[in-house]
């Protein structure tokens, strides 16, 4: 039978509409290039910054539990996904190689408009 129909080929019928509120967004993927950022609207009249390329990121060494803004060289690996690395897009859980050394997303840099990263011992 064909989807969406009962065996006796009478439709189904959903019970609500679709609402605004639960269509999804448009996928952002942050690539490694010159920094470019997006104001999108958010409910409630709040307003989100969002990134959509980005060259610098926010490097915590956790020995010295200090910070430092240090330039992305490269994207090593994504454990989500093996083809996000080859195009250097920046989730959360990707492998950077950075001036300082290898380190580890720890954010959602699509959704919070800055990248935040922890340092890996080698």
């Amino acid at each position: 039978m064909k989807q969406g129909r009962k065996i006796t080929g009478g439709k189904y019928k959903s019970f609500m509409k679709k609402k605004k509120y639960s269509l999804a967004g448009i996928p952002r993927k942050v690539k490694l290039r010159p920094l470019k950022k997006k104001i999108i609207k958010g409910r409630g009249g709040n307003k989100k910054t969002v990134l959509l390329s980005v060259e610098f990121a926010n490097i915590i060494n956790i020995e010295t539990k200090k910070a430092k803004k240090v330039k992305i060289l490269n994207v090593l690996e994504t454990p989500s996904d093996r083809f996000l690395a080859r195009q250097n897009i920046l989730v959360k859980g990707a492998i950077i190689k950075t001036e300082l050394g290898k380190a580890r997303v720890t954010n959602r840099p699509s959704q919070e408009g800055s990248v935040q990263a922890v340092l890996i011992k080698e």
